[in-house]
């Protein structure tokens, strides 16, 4: 039987500090994304970009919060369209554009989880945790909200309620290398499972990742990827307007949808925080897309799939 997936846009930069993102879906298709997964074996039907309507600005007592009116609406648009991409293919894949368009993308894959009596896992692949509220944020860049909103967290009473908050304990967080004193505290609270570059270089990738893949499993859970260009160290991803030293390598990227691919568990996947504008002929835009090949079935060699049983 043939997978279907499903591609879909979204222009988003309203979250992020500097301009480019909104490039980020045109690039990807130019990298040659829907055809690779075609070649893959992938029946691929790109829907296009969502679009966002003119919109008057949206009041709050945070007077930093920037676009706020914006990624309202973003979330809005996203959930519906992340919501029913879920319900008609087998992967969907939104590819933007800023993080802040997962506070859309995961509730919208939430809600069909919950109406099909399933829990959602989110692999959170970034520097950032994104667990700012819309009152804890200093900067008023809305990419570092997705998080919060999704999983139910108090203070976003001017946004779509969340249909099925994201459990906190049913996220895994890996990447992480740049966090404000404030989620430090969410993620304590919260109880989230947080691995920075530390515990990677002190770990590896393959004894937590497989934790958290038993976990799913065992669950009977549905799992959405969501991955950060700044996941990357950037070096080799320098198309992100939010660069951190010190993150994941070229081997220790692919190895991580290696084994998504092998757990078979990944139901939607997030591409994010791709600039154009920074990159370097089109070298990030690549990569992104030869990760997204690894996690849809690209193999050097033909080799035992391991069981998360």
């Amino acid at each position: 039987m043939t997978l279907t997936c499903q591609i879909i846009g979204a222009p988003v930069q309203t979250g992020a500090s500097q301009p480019g993102c909104l490039m980020g879906p045109a690039a990807f298709r130019t990298a040659g994304l829907p055809d690779t997964l075609t070649e893959l074996g992938w029946q691929v039907d790109d829907l296009g970009d969502v679009t966002l309507p003119d919109l008057a600005p949206v009041a709050h007592g945070n007077k930093a919060l920037k676009n706020l009116a914006e990624m309202i609406e973003w979330t809005r648009l996203l959930s519906a369209a992340a919501y029913e991409a879920a319900k008609t293919c087998d992967r969907p894949i939104f590819i933007g554009g800023d993080h802040s368009m997962a506070a859309g993308t995961v509730s919208g894959v939430a809600k069909h989880a919950a109406e099909q009596g399933r829990p959602l896992f989110v692999l959170w692949l970034d520097a950032h945790p994104d667990l700012h509220t819309l009152d804890s944020t200093t900067s008023g860049n809305l990419h570092g909200t997705p998080v919060a909103y999704y999983t139910g967290q108090p203070g976003f009473d001017q946004f779509p309620p969340v249909a099925a908050a994201v459990d906190p304990k049913n996220i895994c967080m890996m990447g992480i290398r740049s966090v404000d004193p404030a989620e430090r505290q969410r993620i304590a609270e919260l109880g989230l499972t947080v691995h920075d570059m530390r515990s990677i270089d002190e770990r590896g990738i393959v004894g937590p990742l497989a934790e958290f893949l038993t976990k799913v499993q065992a669950a009977n859970g549905m799992l959405h990827v969501s991955l950060d260009v700044d996941f990357l160290d950037p070096s080799i991803a320098p198309a992100v307007g939010t660069t951190v030293p010190g993150g994941a390598t070229f081997r220790e990227a692919h190895l991580i949808m290696e084994m998504l691919h092998d757990s078979d568990l990944v139901t939607s996947l997030d591409l994010v925080e791709l600039n154009p504008f920074l990159d370097e002929r089109g070298r990030t835009a690549k990569l992104m897309t030869d990760l997204t090949a690894s996690l849809f079935g690209r193999r050097v060699l033909d080799r035992m799939t391991r069981s998360y049983a």
